[in-house]
């Protein structure tokens, strides 16, 4: 089996990419109005890539951490530390890839590649910027998440064969 299973990988990858595609022009838009700018549709996608790059290894990692945590916690862990542990582990993997994107997106650097941005960062300690409270929220967020999805699982489980 391996320690990485490549299909999860993949699979994480392939959800982080579609979630990236249609959350790009939004999230375009909620950048300039941070940063106090005027929006326009020809700037729905500034930032589009690093989004779905960003998305796809976010989604990748949340998946593999996912699929390790059963082997690395004997005895497992509650639906709501799974969800807050993996998706915290998923955002300590890739958080340097999100300040690029919110970087890019932004548009306050209109001449400097992603790679430059990302070296700015590193150099300034600019690298964890927002770290804690999105951790914070991706705790309780995706803590909560987890709890509703098992439920729903569980019932579907349940429920559905006697629905047929």
């Amino acid at each position: 089996a391996g320690i990485l299973d490549w299909q999860v990988a993949a699979a994480g990858v392939a959800g982080g990419v579609a979630r990236g595609l249609i959350e790009a022009p939004f999230d375009a838009i909620k950048v300039a109005k941070q940063v106090e700018q005027q929006w326009g549709w020809r700037m729905l996608f500034r930032g589009s890539g690093v989004t779905v790059g960003r998305n796809a290894a976010l989604f990748s990692s949340f998946s593999v951490y996912r699929d390790w945590m059963p082997q690395l916690v004997p005895g497992g862990m509650s639906p709501f530390w799974m969800g807050a542990v993996c998706s915290n582990l998923a955002w300590l993997t890739i958080w340097p890839l999100d300040v690029v994107k919110s970087q890019r997106q932004s548009g306050l650097f209109p001449n400097q590649s992603s790679f430059a941005l990302l070296a700015h960062a590193y150099r300034d300690g600019l690298l964890h910027r927002g770290l804690g409270p999105g951790l914070a929220r991706s705790t309780f967020a995706n803590g909560f998440a987890m709890v509703a999805y098992k439920n729903i699982e569980a019932l579907a489980h349940t429920q559905l064969p006697r629905w047929r």
